[in-house]
């Protein structure tokens, strides 16, 4: 049995991103046909942005934007290149948000994230994601059915419905949630039914604590997760022997300070940032909202591509003090002022029924002096009084939190 779904997933990582940055450009002139992108990249000269500190300069999607983008602009806020009735479907996530599924999206993406945790070609596949509105589902379906498996639309609820359906067919796989394949085998435990052929599953939507996945491990069930968003797909992925998760093929993962669009250190963490070279729906760095890392080397499993650590929080630390609200972006515009700053953490406590905050700066320095520039720039640009406290460099947690609510 092949470990890999192809060669390229263990070329070179050189050639690998000279292969990305050499079709970038042409990605980008795709994108600026569509008003959308055309607006958000104006200046832009997609020939010259051949490298990833080209990329860097390009300004951020958030998708946390999206939906009052889309409101002034339906149905995509003009970031769609193939029109709604060119579509093979159209969703709506929570939010709302509203995507479009077209013919020539990268499903290959989902089909090595499913291979990388153990389905093979020919497998039956159980699917409980939800078929309803949102693309979930149908994302993982695409995939599998590009890997040449079959698939069940279990979708949600109708729990013993559902493990009718196992019982008959006997899907050796699962995808869904990792909290709803306990809860089908729960189910099946205490009604006699038989779940016995699912050996393995892909989860996603939720967290997997190692908890539960090593109980799900021991009643059979090898679990792997995958972390995808409706708007570029699966954007890493567990293999067979984990340690991190590998970075899809066909797209750039940048790792941000929150609050900014700038790179952080390998290791470092950050908001994970996506670029697609998905030509109906492209996305040229999306801010995704969600915190991982970059892991060092390369994956034991063979496959070269970079590894983040998955899923470790919401990059959106936006939080209201005494009525105002304070976003990561002005701590960061207080780290540019000072650049003899390192890692700044700005913590909001109660001090006598009020609200209080404290800028924790790493710095080799701590003169008065500079503490008080820096207490003048905290309120000039939040408009609120706060303390400075320095602290030794390397002693803030490295967990990407930019402002830390304290208040219980």
């Amino acid at each position: 049995m092949k470990a890999h779904y192809d060669a390229l997933e263990t070329r070179d990582p050189e050639a690998r991103e000279r292969d990305l940055f050499a079709r970038l450009p042409g990605v980008i002139a795709n994108a600026m046909k569509a008003p959308g992108w055309a607006k958000h990249l104006k200046g832009v000269d997609p020939k010259a942005v051949t490298s990833r500190a080209a990329l860097a300069k390009l300004p951020l999607l958030r998708k946390s934007d999206l939906s009052a983008l889309q409101k002034e602009n339906p149905p995509f806020a003009g970031f769609n290149v193939t029109p709604p009735n060119k579509a093979r479907r159209l969703h709506m996530s929570p939010g709302p948000i509203f995507e479009p599924q077209n013919y020539d999206e990268d499903f290959e993406a989902t089909a090595r994230a499913l291979f990388a945790a153990g389905f093979r070609p020919g497998d039956i596949v159980h699917n409980s994601f939800s078929y309803h509105l949102t693309p979930g589902a149908y994302i993982l379906e695409s995939g599998a059915h590009h890997l040449g498996c079959t698939t069940i639309p279990g979708g949600v609820g109708n729990t013993e419905q559902q493990l009718d359906a196992i019982a008959h067919f006997r899907p050796s796989g699962y995808i869904g949630t990792p909290d709803f394949i306990k809860i089908l085998l729960d189910t099946a435990a205490k009604t006699g039914k038989d779940a016995s052929s699912l050996k393995r599953g892909i989860v996603s939507g939720a967290a997997l604590p190692e908890s539960l996945r090593a109980e799900l491990v021991s009643r059979g069930v090898d679990v792997k997760q995958c972390y995808a968003i409706a708007e570029t797909g699966v954007v890493s992925f567990e293999s067979v022997v984990g340690e991190g998760m590998v970075v899809s093929e066909n797209m750039i993962v940048e790792i941000v300070r929150p609050g900014t669009g700038d790179p952080v250190a390998e290791g470092e963490v950050g908001e994970v940032v996506v670029t697609t070279f998905n030509p109906g729906y492209p996305m040229i760095r999306i801010a995704t909202g969600d915190l991982s890392a970059v892991l060092p080397g390369r994956s034991p499993c063979g496959r070269t591509n970079m590894r983040i650590k998955g899923w470790m929080g919401r990059a959106d630390q936006t939080t209201k003090i005494k009525g105002m609200f304070v976003h990561p972006a002005q701590v960061s515009e207080i780290a540019k002022r000072h650049p003899e700053l390192k890692r700044l953490r700005l913590c909001v406590t109660r001090e006598a029924e009020q609200d209080a905050m404290t800028l924790r700066a790493e710095s080799d320095l701590s003169d008065q002096g500079l503490a008080d520039a820096v207490a003048a720039t905290l309120q000039s640009v939040t408009k609120l009084k706060g303390r400075v406290e320095f602290v030794r460099p390397g002693s803030l947690p490295n967990d990407g939190k930019i402002i830390s609510d304290d208040r219980g």
